[in-house]
């Protein structure tokens, strides 16, 4: 029984390849900022605010999102979002207004923000008793994957046919192939396969301390939790300088700093490949290390990175900003996860998840439109890497002053 293949890897799986094409299809957004501004007309700052828009979007759906998990579970949420997106970008081939654009991709914001992490944790959760660290991590290497697969290669379909194309491609990938995979083999939870979580069951005596995680839990309470915030901000922060500054304006920067389409890509190329053994390092530390130093390591080290990124006028200096930035992108994401199903597993964890993910986005959102908004004004991109540097040690000395989660275990015990 023990050498057999467990289902549960089977989840984590068909989550990675959801992750791979909705998540890196929407990462794939810097890749067609220039062709539509080239054909429809717009500014630098109305392409950033699409994108801002969108995060706000997704942001907002989080905690409603978490709430329909809680309530119907992760496979009709991921298969419905998995469509929507698919869908959305069929129709994005048709665009000629740039009114056109928001609206559709705000539609694609919404199909994003279900195939999210928020579905990938609560499956994680109902299905692992074990390994949950590298669950998560292999689960959000889909974002590398896609990241890695669908950006560059956006780039290169660009280069080859046009953006309409391109974008059809990604729509048909989404529609025809992810979406009957995720449909036909996701489960919600181990007894729909009359199965147990990998790990086996837990014992009556947790089984009844963890029993309350099916309830809800107010904002009010969350609000007055130091570790809600100190999880909540940095979140942002990353948000800030992953989705929205790196994956909106990173392609726009390198040709504004002179490279051409071919470095380029093998910038973004090499970013998303360290990004995925980030993930999955990042995932394996955090079963056997503190998931809060951790995330203060990885928090100095991406300071460092945009750091670099500032004087990387040559090819050396921006593959250098690449693999460094690439190793700390999505990193902060299972160990982030963890720490909150630690401080938080007496409550709704979807819910809470959302709202994690709500203050990514809106960070997301943030990073997406400010840079935008100083590079029309000013012509760079400079002020808006300083601002980046000087959040991220923010967030760094915000997770360095979490506590560990054994040491508030009284402290929750008494909130519940």
């Amino acid at each position: 029984m023990k050498g057999k293949f467990h289902y549960a890897w089977m989840i984590v799986f068909v989550t990675f390849l959801a992750f791979l094409a909705v998540q890196g299809g929407r990462l794939a957004f810097g890749a067609f900022v220039e062709p539509w501004e080239q054909d429809l007309h717009m500014d630098r700052a109305t392409t950033s605010l699409i994108s801002t828009i969108s995060f706000v979007i997704y942001g907002l759906s989080q905690p409603f999102i978490g709430r329909f998990i809680d309530r119907y579970g992760a496979r009709l949420i991921l298969s419905i979002s998995t469509f929507i997106v698919g869908i959305s970008f069929f129709f994005i081939t048709f665009v000629t207004q740039p009114w056109q654009l928001f609206v559709l991709y705000s539609l694609v914001s919404v199909g994003v923000g279900g195939a999210s992490n928020v579905a990938g944790t609560v499956l994680i959760m109902n299905w692992f008793n074990k390994k949950r660290g590298l669950a998560l991590g292999i689960m959000e290497a889909g974002f590398g994957f896609g990241q890695m697969l669908l950006v560059p290669g956006s780039l290169m379909l660009i280069l080859w046919f046009d953006w309409r194309t391109t974008i059809f491609i990604l729509g048909a990938l989404l529609i025809v192939i992810v979406f009957p995979v995720v449909f036909f083999f996701l489960r919600n939870h181990p007894d729909e396969k009359e199965m147990e979580p990998l790990g086996g069951k837990i014992n009556e005596k947790e089984e009844s301390e963890t029993e309350p995680v099916k309830k809800s839990v107010s904002l009010k309470v969350l609000f007055k939790m130091r570790q809600f915030w100190f999880l909540m901000l940095p979140f942002a922060v990353c948000g800030f300088t992953t989705t929205g500054l790196m994956d909106t304006h990173l392609i726009p920067l390198s040709h504004h700093h002179g490279f051409s389409a071919t470095v380029t890509g093998t910038a973004v190329s090499i970013l998303a490949a360290c990004n995925i053994v980030g993930i999955l390092l990042s995932g394996v530390i955090i079963d056997y290390w503190s998931s809060r130093k951790l995330l203060v390591f990885i928090y100095f080290t991406r300071a460092l990175s945009i750091g670099i990124l500032v004087y990387s006028h040559n090819t050396v200096l921006l593959l250098i900003f690449a693999a460094i930035f690439g190793f700390v992108d999505f990193a902060t994401v299972a160990p982030t996860q963890l720490l909150l199903t630690q401080y938080f597993k007496n409550y709704s964890i979807g819910f809470i998840v959302g709202c994690l993910s709500l203050s990514h986005q809106i960070g997301s959102a943030l990073g997406a439109y400010i840079p935008g908004l100083l590079y029309s004004n000013h012509g760079n991109y400079e002020l808006s890497l300083y601002i980046s540097i000087l959040i991220v040690l923010a967030a760094a000395i915000m997770n360095l002053l979490l506590p560990e989660p054994n040491r508030i275990k009284l402290v929750d015990n008494r909130a519940s």
